[in-house]
């Protein structure tokens, strides 16, 4: 039996969290994400399951602190916004080249720099490219829901332990702050050492007689083992990029014309898509959910059935190149995006559409 509640985006990712059995939360306040810490320490999940919830001094601990966690084999996360999320840059980048399993959550702000405390989506470039030094990916999941919110902390623990990834839910300062009903499974318990051992024999749980030490670190001096270990890397990735992409389709089976969007962005589209049908024009949605691996395939089988492509973003445009590189054909593609935290108007939307792709 599901359980009902009316909860912040912030707040649901933290409740879930708890339900979900993570061992330990590390983190650091920045608006627009600090209720995924003041949740936690409200609710004192030490007493509930035995997780820890400390804030740590700096973003940079903070991660570190993610690194040790998840260096034993527990299932450890952090959260934060855009200018936290690029000082733990240092550190997810060692985490991959690790290969140690964590969930970052960035629920994202206007920039750069400090910018503002209104959402945006101008992080994607940040996340799905690797915003930190060296050939490396993490998984990114992109709610469009406070139930997503929940949701994907779930599944971001598994693909992050399934592929010994570091995985991150890219939300916004919108979806943080909205409040919606959410659904939620019944406590799961912690996994127990006996558990972490079966589950993780990669991990620095102590030595037994019959293996050799199990060492964590992204260092190697030696250029031919490094290359080998990158190669496996990125092998890895082609693998994720088979096998876990995430999307959903909305009226897009006699759509002539498609917008491309996730998150609050995709929210809006949703209303575009009624504005637009009710003046004749077919469009439809496309929602990348993983926005790395990105829907490649996808965008490239729909881009051979329309007309034209917007993608509609916060941002000056970075989830366009994407798209720009998948589609085929001589389709029209353009970009439509507000910046600052201001977030477009449905109505907007489909006078882009109207004037940059159909007049255009």
């Amino acid at each position: 039996m599901r359980e009902l509640k009316l909860m912040k985006g912030n707040e649901a990712i933290s409740e879930a969290a708890i339900r979900v059995g993570c061992d330990g939360y590390f983190g650091y306040p920045i608006t627009p994400q600090s209720e995924i810490l003041e949740y936690l320490m409200v609710e004192k999940p030490e007493e509930i399951s035995g997780m820890i919830v400390l804030q740590a001094e700096s973003e940079l601990a903070s991660i570190n602190m993610v690194y040790a966690g998840a260096a034993c084999g527990k299932r450890v996360m952090t959260s934060s916004s855009s200018p936290g999320i690029s000082l733990m840059q240092e550190g997810i980048s060692y985490m991959a080249g690790a290969e140690l399993p964590s969930l970052i959550v960035n629920v994202v702000r206007g920039g750069p720099g400090l910018g503002t405390i209104q959402p945006s989506q101008s992080d994607y470039f940040q996340a799905t490219k690797g915003g930190g030094h060296g050939d490396y990916h993490i998984i990114v999941l992109a709610p469009s829901s406070v139930q997503e919110m929940a949701d994907f902390v779930g599944l971001g623990f598994d693909l992050a332990f399934k592929y010994r990834n570091p995985a991150m839910i890219l939300s916004d300062g919108a979806i943080g702050q909205m409040m919606e009903k959410v659904e939620f499974d019944e406590h799961q318990p912690r996994f127990t050492e006996e558990e972490i051992r079966k589950n993780t024999p990669w991990a620095t749980v102590g030595k037994t007689p019959d293996r050799e030490r199990n060492i964590i670190t992204s260092l190697d001096l030696d250029p031919a083992r490094q290359e080998i270990h990158n190669i496996k890397l990125q092998a890895k990735y082609r693998k994720i990029e088979e096998n876990e992409v995430r999307f959903e389709k909305i009226a897009c089976d006699d759509a002539e014309y498609i917008f491309v969007a996730y998150g609050t962005s995709s929210r809006i589209c949703q209303k575009a898509i009624q504005l637009a049908r009710e003046k004749g024009i077919k469009v439809g949605l496309f929602r990348p959910i993983t926005l790395y691996p990105f829907p490649v395939k996808e965008i490239k089988e729909l881009s051979k059935k329309v007309k034209g492509i917007l993608s509609v973003e916060m941002s000056a445009g970075q989830m366009i190149e994407d798209i720009r590189l998948a589609a085929e054909g001589n389709i029209k593609i353009e970009h439509f995006g507000k910046m600052g935290g201001i977030i477009h108007s449905p109505a907007e939307v489909v006078e882009v559409l109207e004037q940059k792709i159909i007049g255009g």
